[in-house]
């Protein structure tokens, strides 16, 4: 059975509408995902880290909970687990504050065995954080040599938008491991202050990574490959929530892959007909997600796709 590994930060999201809180749920973004998948009965693993305290075990209930290993999460004895508040607009857009205190010893963890056609997801500040590269890299190397299918999401913020000149580097290293680059138009203006997608893939992806797609919050969905250029609409809807919008596009992208039996060795030429139907799964999930303070797709949802 092929299975879904994931790598990322666990946080507790306190998320605020009006200035009170209104819900607190696990999150992090590479790990949405993987609890949405899990929800589909996807074979996942998640390779993680959180403090021993009342904060953590609430993080690991919710993976038990969730049919997620959590043999591969390194519960530090010092620093305290990460949370953040979330502050909702009326767009029902967040604005977040982070609380971090990590110990200086990370991710001291066994990963899980990575087999061919396995799809490894990396993403944001996590894949690019000097502290953690070490380990990030023996991740994707260890997939790269078992042919498994690196997925990339860039999830580059605003608050790191000063740094992307000193983390290009890494940046290009995990495209170059990347088989998929999915990222926001919003994650390539801060990293590149490009907002044109054909210039983006032309001047920034295509040559590392030939499969790229690039959402635009609630606009339209495009497709780069060396086969496609197409744009996909996107259906409106009433957003309780846009937390985890992305973060679930991927889950959807992913489960549409496994369903169509995407194996490594198929990448470098997908029908646009397969294509339509994995952005159709990653569309649903995404829109799912965006009905609720949940992070990741609902139970229900799961269970009548």
């Amino acid at each position: 059975m092929r299975k879904v590994i994931g790598i990322g930060e666990t946080i507790l999201d306190i998320i605020f509408r009006d200035d009170q809180p209104s819900a607190a749920v696990p999150g992090g973004s590479v790990f949405n995902g993987i609890v949405s998948l899990a929800r589909m009965g996807v074979d996942v693993c998640f390779i993680s880290e959180t403090g021993n305290d009342h904060v953590g075990d609430i993080i690991l209930q919710f993976m038990r909970d969730n049919n997620i290993p959590t043999e591969h999460v390194n519960v530090f004895p010092d620093g305290k687990s990460p949370v953040s508040l979330a502050f909702l607009n009326e767009q029902s857009d967040a604005e977040y504050i982070f609380y971090r205190d990590y110990p200086k010893q990370r991710l001291d963890v066994l990963f899980p065995k990575i087999n061919e056609d396995d799809i490894v997801v990396i993403g944001s500040y996590y894949a690019l954080n000097p502290v953690l590269r070490e380990k990030i890299l023996e991740l994707l190397e260890q997939a790269r040599e078992k042919k498994a299918i690196v997925y990339y999401d860039p999830n580059f913020r605003s608050s790191h938008k000063g740094e992307a000149m000193k983390l290009a580097p890494t940046i290009i290293e995990n495209l170059e491991y990347a088989d998929i680059v999915r990222g926001s138009i919003e994650d390539f203006f801060y990293m590149y202050n490009i907002e044109d997608v054909d210039k983006i893939y032309k001047d920034k992806i295509r040559f590392y990574c030939p499969n790229f797609l690039c959402t635009a919050g609630s606009k339209s969905i495009s497709l780069r490959t060396a086969q496609c250029t197409k744009e996909y609409p996107i259906a409106p809807l009433e957003a309780v929530s846009t937390i985890g919008a992305g973060d679930n596009f991927n889950a959807g992208l992913i489960y549409g892959m496994l369903k169509q039996d995407v194996r490594y060795r198929d990448l470098a030429n997908l029908s646009e007909e397969t294509w339509d139907k994995i952005i159709r799964c990653g569309q649903d999930f995404a829109a799912e997600v965006c009905k609720s303070f949940s992070n990741s797709i609902s139970a229900e949802f799961a269970n009548s796709y």
